[in-house]
Parts: structure tokens; sequence; C-alpha cells
């Protein structure tokens, strides 16, 4: 056709090749643009590699210099005497920090906990040298462990996310150079959990850390790597942060000590953060050490007039030797429940125990209730933590890879909030505590409800500092901080292994008709059996609160739940008398996967759970499971089609 010659031209045929190619180019250079993780993350395993490879240098050259060194004398002595002996130099400074530089190597290819070694550590050595004995600090000559989150001068504080590479730091935060001018010898930085708001520790960069006490297990987090070094004695005091427990975890789960001090009674300038501004939820730093004298003896090199100079913010008020070494008996209030979670039994009996040994120590010990755990926890944590629906915390992952351990909540975080609503509003009935925290990962929506939900935490804070002083206690002792605040899937160490803290495993979400309860899972595959220290767990009888989970247990597939007939729920609830429900609850939700569970394999396990239970049932009872048969032959075959 004449009109349509205009077609056999070339560039009719190149022209939109060409706007094909422009289009994949454009999309190749935004995909790298917002993966830096892709080029980053190979680089910083790189560093850290060579970065170890000097670390093991500077050993061998302290080495050399004490060839007949025996650090085993210098590493099991507790840090008071250990600084006595430094200070009297009854001990060289090189053998101390050369012992506890191979030591660290050493905790570190078992459990991979350290993300950087300083090396200003041996010229920082060298200048302490030259001190008199009238200018030497409280830590003269103590190596200490940093978490990653502290900035040191030229190196990285990553918080476990991409974006945060390649940036070092200007100078040393404030309490680097607090501890510094008091003696310290800072020489290695330590693994952290990506973002910080988790209670694993790893993170793509660095990977997982993992518990000394058992390698299937997770060093708590978010200072876990802390946690970990300190437990293997390749450090003998460690600074890490605390929002949520991220000391306390760790700490409980490696066998050692931590504390977290009151908001804003140590300095933060200079600690990295995933998420900064947070007023309501406030983190803080912290030590962990092998025992409580440690602690003191930081604090006490913390809290100076220096610190208050170096961060004006941070009120002056000295360590009050008086108060911590004063014999007058204390008023004490513990609780055993705060009437949201219920701690495990061993939680229970750490705090009836503690409470007896205080009592029988001369302290008046008096019970204490906390006032609206639930409203505290959804409604202002959570709502805090999460005021702008995630917003911040969905821009510094961007491009990044994400880890395991956070892939439900950012999955979530992902989801339009007409979606998360609607979910909320499916999950009320079924689960009233998810639904909660859907709505409120939504966040609050405009500035006149984060007006509010800013005065509503000044409320609490008044009405829990009334009760406090209506029973005028000094200390409040409550079951450990269990880790049961949020729902997720327990991370995989290398080998696969399904792992979980050390001295009381991850627990299972709260259920139970939004009453919360927790029970804890230990290594083996789901089922209850014995707590730690050998006690059996009781399972529980037929209640509403079996029939709920057992409720649970089918909602992971909703063809069970459509398909399952009223006679088949009897015959489940019977079967509690040779099977825990409680267990199949567990089976469901933490059975092993050899990767991070999809929904496919979510299903497929709960097929195969409660198949496993039809055949046994039949077997057992023959012509009495015929009601079930129905459900039987389609949950076979479709767990064979998946």
């Amino acid at each position: 056709m004449p009109g349509g010659s205009w077609l056999a031209h070339p560039l009719v045929v190149l022209l939109p090749v060409a706007l094909l190619g422009a289009v994949l180019l454009g999309a190749t250079i935004l995909f790298w643009w917002q993966a830096p993780a892709r080029s980053k993350i190979p680089r910083a395993q790189k560093r850290r590699e060579e970065a170890l490879r000097r670390m093991a240098a500077l050993a061998e050259r302290l080495r050399q210099q004490e060839p007949e060194l025996d650090p085993k004398p210098i590493l099991e002595l507790p840090l008071e005497k250990l600084v006595q002996k430094l200070l009297a130099d009854e001990l060289s400074l090189e053998s101390v920090l050369c012992s506890y530089l191979e030591e660290a190597l050493k905790a570190h290819q078992e459990v991979n906990c350290l993300t950087d070694f300083l090396d200003e550590c041996e010229e920082q050595l060298q200048a302490l040298k030259k001190l008199e004995k009238s200018e030497r600090g409280l830590l003269y000559g103590v190596p200490i462990s940093l978490k990653d989150v502290y900035d040191c001068m030229g190196h990285d504080s990553t918080c476990g996310l991409a974006q945060f590479l390649e940036k070092p730091a200007a100078k040393d935060g404030v309490i680097v150079q607090v501890l510094k001018a008091q003696g310290a010898i800072p020489f290695v930085k330590t693994n952290i959990s990506q973002t910080l708001l988790s209670f694993d520790c790893s993170n793509p960069i660095y990977g997982q850390t993992l518990n000394p006490q058992n390698l299937k297990k997770t060093s708590g987090g978010s200072s876990g790597g802390e946690g970990a070094l300190l437990a293997e004695g390749g450090s003998i005091l460690g600074m890490g942060t605390d929002t949520g427990g991220s000391i306390r975890i760790p700490a409980s789960f490696c066998g050692v000590c931590g504390i977290r001090v009151t908001a804003y009674r140590l300095s933060n300038s200079g600690i990295a953060s995933a998420v900064k501004g947070r007023k309501t939820v406030v983190a803080v730093t912290g030590p962990l050490a092998w025992d409580v004298e440690s602690l003191a003896l930081c604090l006490r090199a913390l809290l100076s007039e220096h610190m208050h100079r170096l961060d004006p913010t941070v009120p002056f008020l000295p360590f009050r030797e008086e108060v911590y070494s004063s014999d007058r008996p204390l008023r004490i209030g513990y609780y055993e429940s705060d009437g949201f979670t219920q701690p495990s039994p061993s939680m229970v009996r750490a705090v009836k125990l503690t409470s007896r040994l205080l009592r029988d120590a001369g302290h008046q010990v008096i019970p204490f209730s906390v006032p609206r755990t639930e409203y505290a926890f959804f409604h202002l944590f959570l709502g805090s933590l999460f005021a702008d629906g995630g917003a911040s915390l969905l821009e510094k992952l961007k491009g990044d890879i994400v880890d395991p351990s956070l892939k439900n909540i950012v999955t979530i975080l992902r989801l339009p909030d007409s979606l998360t609503r609607f979910l909320a509003w499916i999950w009320k009935c079924i689960k009233p505590r998810a639904s909660q925290t859907l709505e409120v990962l939504c966040g609050v929506g405009t500035p006149k409800k984060l007006w509010e939900l800013h005065i509503a935490v000044e409320e609490y804070q008044q009405e829990f500092i009334a009760k406090w002083r209506s029973l005028d206690l000094d200390v409040l002792l409550s079951p450990a901080l269990d880790p049961t605040f949020y729902i997720g899937y327990p991370a995989k160490t290398h080998s696969g292994k399904r792992i979980c803290g050390a001295s009381g495993g991850c627990a299972v979400h709260r259920f139970a008709m939004g009453r919360g309860t927790v029970s804890p899972v230990h290594e083996g595959g789901g089922d209850l059996g014995q707590e730690p220290d050998g006690t059996q767990v009781t399972r529980h009888s037929f209640s509403w609160r079996s029939f709920y989970i057992l409720i649970q247990v089918c909602c992971q597939c909703s063809f069970l739940l459509m398909n399952t007939r009223p006679a088949l729920f009897l015959l489940l609830l019977e079967a509690h008398q040779k099977f825990s429900l409680l267990s199949l609850c567990v089976a469901a939700q933490y059975t092993d996967f050899p990767d991070y569970p999809s929904m496919g394999s979510r299903v497929k396990c709960s097929i195969n759970i409660v198949t496993g239970w039809i055949c046994d049932l039949w077997s057992s009872w023959g012509g009495r499971v015929l009601t079930s048969r129905g459900l039987l032959l389609p949950a076979v075959l479709l767990q064979f089609s998946l």
C-alpha cells in the first residue's frame, strides 16, 4: 500500500528496539542503584577479613615480645582484679591485650561475633604506657569490646544495613571518648541484628552469631555479638544498647551480666540507629560483663563530669557510691506475671527463688502489679515505635537484603494500609492480638494523633510512678524479659537447624482467646518436653484454650478449616490425652524448614501434622474415626500435590 510505505523505513523498526533497550537499561540502572547490598556487602566482608588478619598479626607481634606468656591466668581474672594488677604494673599492657586478642579470634571462629578490628588500639596502648600513675583512669589497660553501633573514627557503624556501609565515623562517640579517657582500650566491634529491632543476632552483611552455650541456638539480640564474645571469654567488658531488651536478652541467653540504665543517664551521642528521633521509646547504652561488680566499675568510669562536658544533654549525676555500698534494707516490688504474657516455669521459679533470698537477707519484698500492660505494649510501645507506619524503617531497608528474622514484620509494613486494616478486621476474632498488632503497624495517621500519643505516654508514666510511690519501692523484680512480643519464625544457623535462646528458648506467640500465655520451645522439633533444668512442662487439658489452639492450627491452611467437620474437632480434642494440643501448635509454627518458611511450606507442614494425627487416630480407634474420613483423603491428596 502506498500509504503504508513508511512502515518499511528502518527507523520504524529500530525506534521500538531502541526504546525497549533504553527502558531495560534504565530499569537495570535503577535496580542496581536501589540495591547497594549487591556491591557493598562483598566489599564489607572482604574488609572484615583483612581487619581480622591485621588483628591476628598484632597478636603475633605482642606474643613475640613475651614468648612465655600464659594467657589463662590473665583471662581468669575478674575485672576489678585485672585493673588492680595493671595499675600496680604486675601485668603488662601488652600481655593483657595479646591474651584477649587471641581469645577473641578463637571465639569469632566458633560463633561469628566480630565485625571489625580497631587498629588504633596499638597506638593507644603505647600512649597509655607513657602516663604517670596518677594520670591512669579507672579502666587503665582494660581491653573492651563495642557493639557495632558505637562510632569509632574511621570505622563503619552499620546497624546491619547496607546503606550505612562505607560511611566511616568522623570521630569517636562520646562513650568511646570517655572510655579511652579512663584508660580502656577498645579493640573490636561486635555483631548485631539488622536494624537492631530483632531478638536474633543476624544480618546480611556479617551473618549469624551463634550461642557459645549451644551452637544450634542464637546469642540473642540485638547486642548478641557482645553477649557471645563475653561468654566465650574473648572480652572482659563490652558496651551494648537496649531498647526493648537488646542488652538483657543476650545477657540472659549467653549467661553473662548486663544492665539497661535509665534513659538519658548515659550519652547517646555517637551511637548509630536505624530509626532516629524516637522520643517515647528510647534506646539507651549500657555495659555487659561477667559479673555485677564489673558493671558497677564501668558505670563509675562513665558517670563522670567528662561525659557531661562532651554531651551537655546528659545531666551530671555521678555514680553514688554511698547508695551502691549501703546495707540499708530495701523495699523490693516483684511480680511473677504482668497479666499480659505468662512467663515460662523456669522464669517464675527464678523470681520466687530470688524474692525468697532477698527476704531472707532482710529486705522487704512486696507484690506489684503492672498497670494496663496490654495497653502500654500495643498502644504506647508499638504505637510509638511504628508511629510513621514503618516508613523510616523501610527507607533504611530500601534496596537491601532483608534478614529472615525481620521478613515477617517488613512484609506487613510493605502492605497497603487498607489491606493491613482489612486483615486486622478479619483476625479480630481469630487472633485478637495479631489483629491489634496489624492495626498499630499502620501508624498513628495524623500529627494530632501523634501528639495525643505523646500525651498518653506521659500520662502512663505518671500512673506508673504514682503506683511505685504508693508502695515506696526501691527496686522492681520481674521475670526475665521473654521475647514474645513479636510473632515470627526462629532464624536458621548455617546448617539449617532451628535456633532459639539458650536460657528459655523462643516462645510461642500469644494465644488463648486474647489472654497472654507463652511456652518455651526447646531444641528437637516442637514437643514441649522438659524445661532446661529437667522440669516437665504440664500439658494442657481440655478447655476453650485448647479449642482455640486447634483452630489456630487449622487456620494455617484455610481449606482445612473449610473442610473440617465438628466431629473431627471433638475427636482431635479427645486426643489431647495422648498428644499435647499445644505441641501441635508449636510444631505447626516452628517445624524446621531448609529455608525461610514460605506459605506453601507452612501449609504443607500443617497438612503433615493434621493428617499424621488422623492416621494415628484411625489406627488406634478404627471405626470411631469414620466421621473424619471425608477430610482424610483430600488432605492426603493435597499433601502430595504440594
